[in-house]
C-alpha cells in the first residue's frame, strides 16, 4: 500500500470515536486526497470534540446517530475503528460487496518505514509502552541508541498515528501500545511489530470477545506474524511470571529467525529500585519489561539508572491525588479489570477504603472478592457491577469489613470520607470500564480528583 491508494477514492471512515483514532484517520485520508464521509451511531452532541478537531475540512459529510447500507455500498475504501466488531452487519455487508476494509493500525503498519516496538497485555501496557519510549529516548540523546527519533503511539492517551507518517523515515523507531482489538486488525494483513512484547494475560473484553481463551488469541497475534526486518531480527518478550505467556515462550523460542527473552521482577538490581518511584509490585514488572526491551537493543544499565527518576508517570495510575489530614487519596482510574485492583490493592500495605464498580464486561470477579476481603478496611461499590463485586466479597465471611453501596461517585467519596482516619488509604481503582456512569476512564478519574481536591479546600 501507498498513501497515493486513496487518492480520488470515496473512503467511508466507520467510528469517528472520542479518543482520537477516528480524526486522525479522517485527517489522513483527505489529506491522502480521498473523498470523505464519517459514519458513527453516535449522536453529533458525544462526538462535538471530534467535528471540532475537523473543521479545517469543509468537504467532510458528516452520517452521525446511525450507520447507512448505501454509505458502505458507495464506498471504495472503508477505515474501521478498532472499537467496531468484525461481525458487525455492516462490515459483514461490505465484505459480501468486495469492499476493501482496513483501519487506522494496519495502514501505518503499511505504510510506516521504521523499526516497531510493540506492547501488549491485559494490564501495565501504557505504563510499559510510556516507560520504554523514556528509556530509549533517553539513550538516543546519550548516543546509545542509533536512532534519529523514538516516536510513542498507538493505544496511549490521543497520540496520533497516521498524521506524521510522512516524517518518519527508517531512521526512526516506534513505540506502540496495542489493544486487543488493534491485534486482531493486524491479523487480517499479517503484520506484527519487530520487537514484540506482552505484560500478562487476564480476563478482559469478555463483552467483545466472549471468553478468555479468544482474548488470548487476539492478543498472541502480536507474535504469530513477526517478521525479519532488514536492521534486526524480530525479538518476541514474554513475561516469565505469567504462566500463559511462559507458555508461549515456550511455544515460540524455537522459531527459526527468531530471538525469544524473557523478564521477570528478579531482573532488577538494586540501584533501579531505589531511583523508580512508582508504587507496587505491578510497576516492578512494568519496569522489568521495560528494560528487556532497552537491554535487547544493547542500552547499559548506567543510562537505564540515570534516566528512570525522569520518568513521569501517566495519570489515573495509582496517581497520588492530595493527603488530606494524614489520608492518602489516590486515582487508579484506569484499573478496568479485576486483576489491575487487586493489583493496585497489594501496591500499599496501609489500611485501604476502596471505591469499585462500573460497567459490566462479564468478567469474573471471584478472586477480587477474596482480595478487597482479605485486604480492604472498607469497600464503597458503585455502577452496574457493584451487587456482582458485593456478592463475591460475601462469599468470605470470616473478614468482616464495610460494605457500602452508594449511587454516584460523589457519594463514594462522601463516604469514603466519613470511613477514613489517619493513615488510611482511599482508592479509586474500579475493577471496571466506566461507560455505564463516565464516557471514559479519563472522565472517571477527573471527577474523582475534582471531589477530592473539594475536600482539601
Amino acid at each position: 500500500m501507498e498513501k497515493g491508494f486513496f487518492t480520488g477514492r470515496k473512503v467511508l471512515v466507520m467510528g469517528l470515536g472520542r479518543f482520537g483514532g477516528g480524526v486522525d484517520a479522517v485527517k489522513f485520508a483527505r489529506r491522502a486526497g480521498a473523498e470523505v464521509i464519517v459514519t458513527d451511531s453516535a449522536s453529533p452532541d458525544k462526538l462535538l470534540d471530534s467535528i471540532s478537531d475537523l473543521s479545517e475540512f469543509t468537504d467532510i459529510e458528516f452520517h452521525l446517530g446511525f450507520h447507512s447500507h448505501d454509505d458502505f455500498k458507495q464506498a471504495d475504501i472503508i477505515i474501521v475503528n478498532p472499537a467496531v466488531s468484525p461481525d458487525n452487519e455492516y462490515l459483514q455487508m461490505a465484505r459480501s460487496c468486495g469492499k476493501f476494509i482496513t483501519s487506522q493500525i494496519n495502514i501505518f503498519f503499511e505504510l510506516c518505514p521504521a523499526a516497531i516496538i510493540g506492547i501488549t497485555g491485559a494490564n501495565g501496557k501504557s505504563t510499559t509502552t510510556a516507560l520504554t519510549a523514556h528509556l530509549l529516548e533517553a539513550a538516543a540523546q546519550s548516543n546509545e541508541l542509533a536512532y534519529s527519533n523514538i516516536i510513542l503511539s498507538g493505544n496511549i492517551g490521543n497520540q496520533p498515528l497516521l498524521a506524521d507518517i510522512d516524517k518518519i523515515t527508517s531512521e526512526d523507531l516506534v513505540v506502540l501500545e496495542l489493544s486487543s482489538f488493534q491485534l486482531e486488525q493486524l491479523a487480517e494483513i499479517q503484520k506484527a511489530p519487530h520487537i514484540a512484547l506482552l505484560t500478562n494475560l487476564t480476563p478482559n473484553h469478555l463483552d467483545r470477545h466472549g471468553t478468555f481463551e479468544q482474548y488470548c488469541l487476539a492478543k498472541e497475534n502480536i507474535f504469530k506474524f513477526q517478521k525479519p526486518n532488514g536492521r534486526f531480527s524480530p525479538v518476541s518478550i514474554f513475561n516469565a511470571e505469567d504462566p500463559i505467556a511462559a507458555q508461549w515462550f515456550d511455544k515460540y523460542k524455537s522459531q527459526p529467525g527468531l530471538k525469544c527473552i524473557k523478564f521477570a521482577i528478579d531482573d532488577i538490581n538494586k540501584e533501579f529500585r531505589s531511583v523508580f518511584s512508582l508504587p507496587g509490585r505491578a510497576n516492578l514488572s512494568n519496569l522489568a519489561a521495560a528494560l528487556a526491551v532497552a537491554r535487547c537493543l544493547g542500552i547499559t544499565d548506567n543510562c537505564i539508572k540515570n534516566a528512570l527518576p525522569g520518568f513521569v508517570p501517566l495519570p489515573h495510575r495509582l496517581e497520588l491525588v492530595a493527603e488530606i489530614e494524614a489520608i492518602r487519596w489516590y486515582n487508579d482510574s484506569i484499573a478496568t479489570t479485576p486483576a489491575s485492583t487487586i493489583a493496585a490493592l497489594d501496591a500499599f500495605d496501609e489500611p485501604k477504603i476502596l471505591i469499585a464498580g462500573g460497567y459490566d464486561k462479564n468478567l469474573p470477579f471471584d478472586e477480587l472478592g477474596g482480595k478487597i476481603a482479605q485486604s480492604a478496611k472498607a469497600v464503597i461499590l458503585i455502577g452496574q457491577t457493584a451487587p456482582k463485586i458485593a456478592q463475591a466479597i460475601r462469599a468470605y465471611p470470616d473478614r468482616q469489613l464495610e460494605i457500602k453501596m452508594e449511587t454516584s461517585l460523589t457519594d463514594a467519596v462522601q463516604s469514603a470520607r466519613s470511613l477514613a482516619a489517619s493513615g488510611d488509604i482511599v482508592l479509586l481503582s474500579p475493577a471496571c470500564a466506566s461507560y455505564d456512569m463516565f464516557e471514559n476512564f479519563q472522565q472517571r478519574g477527573l471527577e474523582f480528583i475534582s471531589l477530592v481536591h473539594q475536600i482539601a479546600k
